[in-house]
């Protein structure tokens, strides 16, 4: 069976580094690099609970979307839950890999895993990586468009539908934004918070904007920015660029459940990468586990 850094090798050639956003530092995380690898689990996050069902599943790695560090830590004692996570990863042999800004903006990473099962076509990345090793494009979400148009509503929908059955199912649904009767058929995703990228989605022109997160005072100033910037167009004033409508509509997701559409695609074509790589095969298992942190989402008043 392959070791742990021939794994980490295809995998690094899947979801490269190099597509790591600044603040960002997916990799390996946890493992040795000469144990052997056969079996494979993979999960949004690497919560305490999804550890314990790897170390039960005996697996050799544990991937996920999610980093166990988001800044830098100065230890790893039994002080904080993280310590705790990294004594019970190495003490039962299970590696731990992140893939995260680097997967958001691979092929058939994050992004274009959400964008196929919305059923955009005609794609291209949001925010482009120059890449000349690519034979694909590369980038932080995606632009596409619809087959035919179809209403806001009837849209976000398909949104909650295609995230429930290919992600994970949440309480905490979808929220939209906009005329639901409107008839709409380009779209921008960025799975994951998106709210830092509401210039290049209106500069875009694009009809709905599908991302996660989105908080209430940048997502309300960009819609009173853009309605001014339609205002000022229809008297001929040109600030922005798009149509003279109040766009983009918003359809705001559950975070880790539209990232987990991705692991549709990563269950298949990482243990075919490795098989290629190394002429050894290894066992995968999904967990689909919310690990949204919510447990219920109240929209009415209840009886």
């Amino acid at each position: 069976m392959p070791n742990l850094k021939q794994v980490i090798d295809v995998l690094e050639t899947l979801y490269p580094l190099r597509y790591a956003e600044q603040w960002d530092e997916p990799g390996l995380i946890v493992g040795d690099l000469g144990a052997d690898v056969h079996r494979i689990v993979f999960a949004a996050d690497p919560t305490s609970t999804i550890v314990d069902r790897a170390i039960a599943a005996e697996a050799d790695l544990l991937i996920t979307h999610h980093p166990l560090f988001f800044r830098s830590v100065h230890e790893v004692g039994g002080l904080g839950f993280r310590g705790d996570i990294v004594r019970r990863l190495y003490s039962h042999g299970c590696g731990l890999w992140v893939g995260h800004t680097n997967a958001d903006s691979a092929w058939r990473g994050v992004g274009q895993a959400a964008a196929d099962y919305l059923g955009l076509e005609h794609q291209r990345p949001l925010v482009p990586i120059a890449d000349p090793q690519s034979e694909h494009p590369v980038g932080l979400g995606r632009i596409g468009t619809l087959p035919e148009p179809m209403r806001l509503k009837d849209f976000a929908q398909r949104v909650f539908n295609e995230v429930s059955a290919h992600g994970m199912v949440t309480k905490l649904g979808v929220q939209v934004c906009g005329d639901l009767d409107a008839q709409i058929q380009s779209i921008a995703v960025l799975p994951g918070s998106g709210d830092s990228l509401f210039n290049e989605v209106r500069q875009a022109g694009v009809d709905v904007y599908v991302t996660s997160d989105l908080r209430h005072h940048p997502t309300t100033d960009a819609i009173e920015q853009a309605r001014y910037e339609a205002r000022m167009r229809a008297q001929g004033i040109m600030l922005g660029q798009g149509s003279a409508q109040t766009h983009p509509y918003l359809i705001n997701t559950p975070h880790a459940a539209i990232e987990s559409m991705w692991f549709n695609y990563a269950v298949r074509d990482i243990p075919q990468a490795i098989e290629q790589a190394t002429g050894e095969q290894v066992t995968v298992q999904w967990f689909h586990d919310t690990t949204d942190p919510w447990t219920l989402s109240i929209t009415s008043q209840q009886s």
